[in-house]
């Protein structure tokens, strides 16, 4: 007691980079004029790495790094024998670690990679991964001797995590554990339906095998389920965030991965909420990725205005600063030539010839017929061929001459389902998992707050044909807002020179006019730069079909899914130290979400606090989770 608020302690295997201890150190509850919370003895886990960041986010120096492997499980999963130095941890050792007392709580969260579904049946019945799920009774065991031998008494509830498939793959491990507790004297409660996300009010969804036991000699009362709270959207947890790539706001975990071209636009074809299957729907040949440069490029500045910024980036080419000048000082009559940079086309007649000498000062150049683009290339390179259909004539030839390539449906890719999936920005997210590509689960999100002018009316710039009937007419009186164009037969006018000129990429520009866009000017060009590569790498930003950004989501926008604070306790955004983006990834997925430990946390210092004060019964609309177990009277039947 301190302050008169009562103390319980919590002790934590495999506790990993803490978010059940972050979300336990918050759990409160209020009962008899006492205030309940939980101190936290220790949290112990084999990994150095995890272990610095469980003590970077609780802001407490209580994590241990402990391997609990046994000598055979070691071998199993490591293939080797363990180095000399390595021994056993012993019930001491867990005692130690305990600091020499007996926790209120214990919980315990062992790997479950050989008990994921994610995770091929016959990897998972190597020995191998066996070794690694035996953590689960082997870390139990080693906790309840430490205690009993050492303290007299066992930990008055025990809480056990792990993943929903244990219920098949872990059935006998499953035995051993109820049959351990009940040899300690607990009241045991073993679920796998219980959702996370309902209990924490988390933004996914995320279902889990939760084993909650009671010792009944210290808890003899109820344990009562937390109370389910309505799910949030990924839109209401990663909105209010910053925005992704800010590393400066969201810190190092929140930039975007860089992912290849060709996976940026099969993202793009994805609808929200759906997969990679979703592909096999897309209407390829009527889309086309464009360019939309931002407000700047090509900006001709007035001599008469202020001008814009001048920015780092300014270019002509370029859009975030002013980079040209409609000059008055130099006058260019109307009497200048007609024909500068002219192509003629070989079936017209030719212009008359001059003696300029360059095609920028008059000389003509010919749009020549005779030089073909590849003229030996054969029609047939790298044709493919469906399976069901006649083959053409086989040839001589290298694919890249006119071998033929076959669409073989023998081969089929069986992906996971969720593989390139794109979440909904208003639906809760699916469950986080360790292995969260988007590759391999729905990593991404349909982001709407990047849309292309939300609002706009479909009939901004329409234009009309004369001979068609007019649409609607409508209060506006601007052409950008809805009021109707006419295309008008009635005036005939010729366009000036330069109207819709291409410029070449490897000439002189055109003077730069006051009025140089695309309808008055040579204000294009043919920009020989191809498009990335499928497998060049990059963040770029397309937007799909519904008008938002389909992206994957940041690492910093997965732990704030989990639930994890957005900053740290010395101010800092949330981020893990001493590992890649993938193992920030692994280890996020493994956590325990922290505000569903927290309302865990809450009943299980309320059934503390019941059991202090003598109160073994109550009326309540909540359901029980662990409730005593009736006890059979024998009857004599005559």
């Amino acid at each position: 007691m301190h302050q008169n608020v009562q103390y319980k302690t919590a002790a934590v295997l495999f506790g990993g980079i803490g978010g059940e201890s972050a979300g336990l150190l918050r759990s409160q509850a209020e009962y008899g004029g006492k205030v309940y919370r939980f101190k936290l003895l220790c949290s112990i886990d084999s990994d150095p790495v995890a272990c610095k960041n469980h003590d970077l986010i609780t802001g407490e120096q209580t994590a241990v790094v402990m391997d609990l492997f046994r000598r055979w499980q070691y071998v199993a999963w490591h293939g080797h024998e363990p180095p000399e130095d390595w021994r056993e941890v012993t019930p001491w050792d867990i005692w130690v670690a305990f600091g020499y007392q007996v926790p209120f709580f214990l919980f315990t969260s062992p790997p479950c990679k050989g008990l994921s579904g994610l995770l091929p049946n016959e990897k998972a019945e190597s020995d191998k991964y066996q070794a690694l799920n035996f953590l689960t009774v082997s870390g139990l065991e080693l906790a309840l001797q430490a205690c009993e031998e050492y303290g007299g008494s066992v930990p008055a509830i025990i809480q056990l995590e792990n993943v929903p498939r244990i219920n098949t793959r872990g059935k006998p491990l499953l035995k051993q554990i109820k049959k351990l507790l009940k040899k300690y004297g607990y009241a045991v409660s073993i679920r796998a339906d219980h959702n996370l996300g309902e209990i924490g009010g988390l933004g996914q969804n995320r279902v889990r095998f939760l084993i909650l036991a009671r010792h009944e000699a210290q808890i003899p009362n109820f344990v009562y389920y937390p109370e389910k709270k309505p799910m949030r959207t990924i839109g209401d947890i990663i909105g209010p965030l910053p925005a992704p790539g800010d590393t400066v706001a969201g810190g190092p975990l929140h930039r975007l991965p860089k992912l290849q071209w060709k996976t940026w636009m099969r993202l793009a074809l994805i609808p929200a909420g759906g997969d990679w299957r979703d592909l096999n729907k897309v209407d390829y040949e009527n889309l086309r990725v464009i360019h939309e440069p931002r407000r700047g490029a090509y900006e001709v500045a007035d001599w008469d205005e202020t001008s814009r910024a001048v920015t780092s980036t300014a270019g002509p080419g370029r859009s975030n600063g002013v980079t040209a000048v409609s000059d008055p000082r130099l006058q260019i009559g109307s009497d200048g030539k007609t024909n500068l940079l002219r192509v003629q086309s070989a079936d017209s007649p030719g212009v008359c010839v001059t003696g300029a000498t360059g095609p920028s000062q008059g000389a003509a150049c010919v749009s020549d017929p005779k030089l073909q683009e590849r003229a030996s290339r054969h029609p047939a390179a790298y044709r493919i061929v469906s399976a069901d259909e006649v083959a053409p004539c086989v040839t001589g030839t290298r694919l890249g001459s006119g071998a033929i390539a076959v669409a073989d449906p023998r081969v089929n890719t069986k992906l996971h389902p969720d593989s390139y999936g794109v979440q909904d920005w208003n639906e809760s997210a699916k469950t986080i998992r360790s292995a969260n590509r988007i590759m391999q689960a729905a990593g991404s999100i349909s982001d709407p707050r990047i849309a292309d002018r939300p609002g706009r009316y479909t009939d901004k710039f329409r234009m009309q044909a004369a001979g068609e009937p007019a649409g609607t007419v409508t209060g506006v009186t601007d052409v950008q807002s809805g009021a109707q164009l006419v295309a008008d037969p009635c005036i005939k006018s010729t366009p000036r020179a330069d109207t819709m000129g291409v410029q070449g990429w490897v000439q002189t520009a055109k003077t730069v006019t006051g009025s140089m866009d695309v309808h008055a000017g040579a204000a294009a060009v043919a920009d020989p730069r191809p498009a990335p590569a499928d497998n060049e790498s990059g963040v770029w930003m397309i937007i799909a079909q519904d008008g938002t950004w389909h992206r994957p989501l940041t690492t910093y926008e997965l732990a704030m899914l989990q639930s994890f604070p957005r900053h740290l306790p010395d101010g800092r955004p949330f981020q893990l130290e001493g590992c890649s983006d993938a193992k920030a990834r692994e280890y996020i997925g493994n956590a325990v979400p922290c505000k569903a430990a927290e309302q865990m946390g809450n009943v299980i210092l309320t059934a503390a606090a019941q059991a202090e004060a003598g109160e073994f019964f109550a009326l309540s609309w909540d359901p029980v989770w662990v409730a005593p177990e009736e006890k059979q009277q024998p009857a004599l039947i005559h």
